[in-house]
């Protein structure tokens, strides 16, 4: 394990060193006002890695909507083809009784059908009469039940029908808003990432000491004390990840962002949670600052960023491009939004 560490520290390094250097003869974007020094490089680059960040979060939550209501869109979609062939069926029952209705209402005219006066008429005797009249009784209720309850499956099947319609319109209009949502996402990424390219142009100005300390895993605690179950098991994976550098959208192996490291460490541990840091941030029970442990998941800046405690000082995460996971202190991610317990 220390000699994996070692060398994803080593590796860390060389990608930042690496970073910096092929940033030689990249054309600037013009985008801005430029970073005068080493360390306004360095300090822009963070920024515009934070942002980035944010906005790679943002992109995860509108193409999770987009997915979740196409799945509602084909739902809707199932819903009409059911009714539809139901209310089908049910008219196509409508006009089988019916016709049978019209024949023996064609045949009451043609003296197979009585009414009362004439059952009185031709009746040979009072129980001849009462057999007729009972008959004629039992026909008529069983003729306005059939159309009673076809008349009703038909208005049924219409009313489903229509529901089903609207909420097809729904799911489509909601459709169409997360796509919106996801093709400006990514072109505000777009943008950032001309932005990003044009600082690191920049960074090959940095003092070897800061491509180092760039790309460098840092101290890596030896005495962890991993609790029992899922969450010790989600840490043991996200401490093994320890050198993997970041990458927008990744979720292993090798390279990851932040919820994404996440996510496959707990789904290591046999435990499924949300895609988002915003999603993440509502698994589990809340805990405070003071009760924070290790593996507890670590919301950071309004949802936007999450890592994992390592301890009640300590989280390993996955920060920004260029940048390898890494244990830092507790509050150096940003502001805490949130801190959720699973198990």
């Amino acid at each position: 394990m220390a000699s994996q560490r070692l060398k994803r520290g080593v590796r860390g390094v060389m990608a930042a060193t690496a970073v910096a250097v092929a940033a030689v003869g990249i054309t600037p974007v013009s985008a801005g006002a430029q970073p005068a020094t080493a360390s306004d490089a360095l300090k822009k680059y963070n920024e515009l890695g934070e942002q980035a960040t944010k906005l790679n979060e943002e992109l995860l939550r509108a193409e999770e909507q987009q997915k979740n209501n196409q799945a509602e869109l084909d739902k809707a979609k199932g819903e009409v083809d059911t009714a539809t062939k139901a209310g089908d069926a049910a008219r196509a029952d409508e006009e089988k009784f019916r016709s049978r209705v019209d024949r023996l209402t064609e045949a009451s005219f043609e003296g197979a059908r009585f009414n009362q006066l004439s059952a009185l008429l031709v009746s040979d005797s009072q129980q001849d009469f009462l057999n007729r009249m009972s008959a004629l009784g039992v026909l008529a209720m069983d003729n306005g039940e059939a159309l009673e309850e076809l008349s009703g499956a038909v208005q049924a099947a219409d009313t489903a029908r229509d529901t089903a319609s609207e909420a097809e319109k729904r799911a489509q209009a909601a459709t169409d808003e997360a796509k919106k949502i996801a093709d400006d996402v990514r072109k505000r990424k777009d943008d950032l990432d001309k932005q990003r390219t044009e600082v690191k142009a920049q960074l090959n100005r940095l003092t070897t000491a800061e491509r180092t300390n760039l790309g460098s895993v840092g101290s890596v605690p030896t005495n962890v004390d991993y609790p029992a179950g899922a969450a010790g098991a989600a840490l043991q994976f996200a401490m093994a990840q320890i050198g993997d550098m970041y990458q927008y959208g990744a979720t292993g192996p090798n390279v990851w962002d932040c919820s994404g490291l996440v996510m496959k460490a707990y789904a290591s541990a046999g435990v499924s949670i949300p895609r988002t840091s915003q999603g993440q941030a509502g698994v589990g029970r809340a805990v405070t600052r003071a009760e924070a442990q290790a593996g507890d998941i670590v919301v950071y800046n309004g949802g936007m960023h999450v890592g994992m405690a390592v301890s009640n000082s300590q989280v390993v995460h996955a920060s920004t491009d260029g940048v390898p996971v890494k244990v830092v202190p507790f509050n150096n991610p940003g502001s805490i939004y949130a801190i959720r317990r699973i198990g």
